[in-house]
């Protein structure tokens, strides 16, 4: 099964919305705490309790899913990402915005985990990195976008407004959702939760993904501070991050290309090295324009490491694959919560320097174990057919569905 162009645009448009709210906040940061009277340090506080709140609602929404309907439970948050994000909007005080983004974040931790279970459920794995890379240009188009328009709206208009926007888009989506066909769930023996908790590669991802979250989002967070505290107004900062947008589209597409081609641990090497070489220029001569190109290696190394990643977490766990792919996100928005909490300090003290050089050197051993681990997981070998189940993933009693594949 293939999703059509209309239901791909839908689960696209979800995911848009979601890195839209969940990316704007970066060039806003100044801004927000001038407006509070609050330093950088507290002022980030709000990006830390959205991604907490986006990484530990994940389970609840993923099992929500797997016995409600990947649709139904998108379409519910949604409906109260929506209410969260107007309250960000009008909070009146740094405490309630801080409350406000925890809450949102919450609501919208659905819909790209709903989007990417939902093609983990229509289509086969020997198509589904490409089928990723589509949702993953949707995705890196909000966060582009998000950037640019949060730094120009807060400099010219006013932040606020920046909040209101993704509530609105949510609202429409809740209603155009419907459109989408609920695909059928897969059969499992024991409850979603046991099924996943049993998988040790689950675990290992989860693994992954808590380095990766730290490293990529966490400390990306910090792109536009480090670029303002050159001087950089915040709509220029905002335009210099939106690169990594741009970036993660165009190596969207790129990884699209070349799945076929290369293997996942190439991808992810790829991937890694562009991420670690983002960091060391960042971190060994910060200015405008090697921020600039730091970004754009980010945004590569998102859409070679990141969607090759994910699209493994996909497979790991196909009767109970919502639940799976939330354990994933819970793991990397914890990290991403880790990761701008910790460079919380040395950002208010302007360390940036510091806080990139240590990124960078992470990012050496978040590559390693990635590709190893991939290796090790392997291709899987041919298809099989079993009632219900999808022909192509393997199945709860095999050992490719929870371990290395076997050598043939």
């Amino acid at each position: 099964m293939t999703i059509s162009p209309p239901h791909g645009r839908l689960l696209g448009a979800a995911g848009f919305v979601s890195n839209f709210d969940r990316f704007s906040i970066a060039p806003m940061l100044v801004l927000i705490g001038s407006a509070f009277g609050v330093p950088l340090g507290t002022a980030a506080l709000a990006a830390s309790a959205y991604t907490l709140g986006y990484g530990l609602a994940q389970p609840a929404w993923g099992m929500a899913s797997d016995r409600f309907g990947r649709v139904r439970v998108m379409r519910l948050s949604l409906a109260a990402s929506a209410v969260g994000a107007f309250a960000s909007a009008a909070a009146p005080g740094v405490t309630t915005l801080i409350v406000a983004r925890g809450f949102t974040g919450v609501c919208f931790a659905a819909a790209i985990a709903g989007s990417l279970t939902y093609v983990g459920d229509t289509v086969a794995p020997d198509g589904r990195q490409r089928a990723l890379g589509t949702l993953m240009t949707a995705f890196a188009l909000g966060t582009a976008l998000a950037t640019v328009v949060a730094g120009a709206l807060a400099h010219w208009v006013s932040w606020r407004l920046v909040f209101a926007l993704p509530g609105l888009l949510a609202g429409y989506l809740t209603l155009a959702l419907r459109r989408l066909p609920e695909p059928e769930l897969a059969p499992r023996e024991s409850g979603a939760l046991c099924t996943v908790l049993r998988s040790r590669w689950q675990w290992y991802v989860m693994g992954v993904a808590l380095l990766e979250g730290g490293v990529l989002l966490g400390c990306f967070t910090y792109l536009p501070p480090a670029l303002e505290s050159l001087g950089a107004a915040p709509a220029t900062a905002g335009a210099v991050a939106a690169l990594y947008g741009v970036a993660a589209m165009g190596g969207a597409q790129v990884v699209r290309r070349l799945a076929g081609r290369l293997g996942p641990v190439a991808l992810i090497v790829a991937g890694g090295a562009q991420l670690t070489l983002a960091y060391a220029v960042a971190a060994l001569h910060p200015s405008p324009a090697t921020l600039g190109l730091s970004a754009l290696l980010l945004g590569g190394g998102w859409a070679f490491l990141h969607s090759t990643v994910q699209a493994w977490a996909t497979l790991l766990v196909p009767t109970a694959r919502a639940t799976g792919v939330a354990f994933f996100g819970v793991a990397l928005y914890l990290g991403s919560a880790l990761g701008t909490g910790l460079g919380a300090e040395s950002a208010q003290q302007g360390q940036f320097q510091g806080l990139f050089g240590v990124a960078a050197v992470i990012s050496v051993p978040l590559t390693a174990l990635a590709a190893h681990g991939r290796r090790r997981y392997g291709t899987g070998g041919p298809p099989r057919r079993e009632g219900s189940r999808r022909a192509a993933d393997p199945l709860p009693s095999d050992p490719r569905a929870d371990g290395p594949a076997r050598r043939r």
